[in-house]
């Protein structure tokens, strides 16, 4: 009695000779995906990778431009140089104190906003995009509009207050700081807390609209005050937010020419690691010298970045967790 079609087993298929087509594996589907990606690819590592390679090779030579035919090998010395020049040493600490300041000083003012965005009240999408301008400038045109419509001591907006502040209270000789010359280093950091304090504020006000609203709630309901409600909820939840921002920004910072450059040109302690490079580079032609600078100052930027790499990965996976 032959078996039920349900249990019948299945007939073997006809042999006919020829292999079984194979499908394509992972990897095949895995280039077919990353394909389109490779110029782009080849293109970064032309504009970004190839320079840092001939960067790092020039730093092994003593290389001066006015003397063109007098190259020579020196391995390692370059960066001993750089490591013991008093100039250089100088930079950096200036540059530490110009990256301190200014991210500190910006996350604080970019919280302090936020929170205030974070409110619902009219014309509230007009203030934040007046509030997001001065990051969206140019930074040179923002070094510029600092240094002459703000502290120029003669025409400046600030010794303009200054002399109506002065002749409202019946002062006939208003103080004319030279603002520059006065405090060049706070000059320059008041520039750059204008331009990065934006960039604080939309990190630290996407990190507020992501609180989960019902916490804060329940929170309010059970009888917790405004300042119980930023310690012990909205501090904890921006905390990722906070490390983002001062690492974006102190990668940012440590490389700033620009308001150096324009502002005070180097001068009164305000020459900045990338400054000192310049100079070394342009001014005094020592390029094995200057390439061994830049090394070092790539090479902390790529430090920095790996931590705020790891941020935003620990940012992107609680996210995906959540939803």
């Amino acid at each position: 009695m032959s078996a039920p079609a349900a249990v019948r087993a299945p007939r073997p298929a006809p042999h006919t000779g020829r292999p079984a087509p194979r499908r394509p594996g992972r990897g095949a589907r895995a280039w077919a995906t990353r394909a389109p990606l490779l110029p782009a690819l080849v293109f970064l590592i032309a504009v970004t990778q190839l320079p840092f390679a001939a960067t790092l090779v020039i730093s092994l030579f003593d290389w001066n431009s006015l003397r063109p035919d007098d190259r020579s090998f020196t391995g390692l010395d370059n960066y001993g140089e750089v490591a013991s020049d008093e100039s250089l040493r100088e930079s950096v600490v200036t540059t530490a104190v110009l990256t301190a300041a200014v991210v500190l000083v910006s996350v604080v003012l970019g919280l302090l906003i936020a929170l205030l965005l974070d409110r619902s009240f009219p014309g509230r999408g007009v203030v934040r995009t007046l509030l997001i301008a001065p990051f969206l400038l140019v930074p040179v045109a923002a070094a510029l509009l600092w240094k002459h419509a703000l502290y120029n001591p003669e025409y400046g907006l600030f010794n303009g207050a200054l002399t109506w502040v002065a002749e409202l209270f019946g002062d006939d000789t208003p103080p004319q700081p030279d603002w520059v010359s006065d405090m060049p280093l706070i000059a320059v950091e008041a520039a750059l807390i204008w331009q990065w304090t934006p960039f604080m504020m939309l990190i630290l006000l996407a990190g507020l609209q992501s609180r989960p609203t019902e916490l804060v709630e329940a929170a309010r309901l059970d009888g917790a005050s405004g300042f119980q409600i930023f310690r012990y909820l909205t501090l904890p939840h921006l905390r990722r937010y906070l490390e983002l921002g001062v690492l974006l920004g102190s990668v940012y910072i440590v490389q700033n020419f620009d308001a150096v450059f324009t502002i005070t040109s180097g001068g009164l302690g305000t020459a900045n690691l990338p400054y000192s490079i310049y100079q070394t580079f342009y001014q005094a032609h020592e390029y094995g010298l200057a390439s061994a600078a830049g090394v070092l100052v790539v090479i902390g930027s790529i430090v920095i970045a790996i931590f705020a790499l790891r941020v935003v990965s620990s940012l992107f996976r609680e996210e995906v967790s959540r939803a």
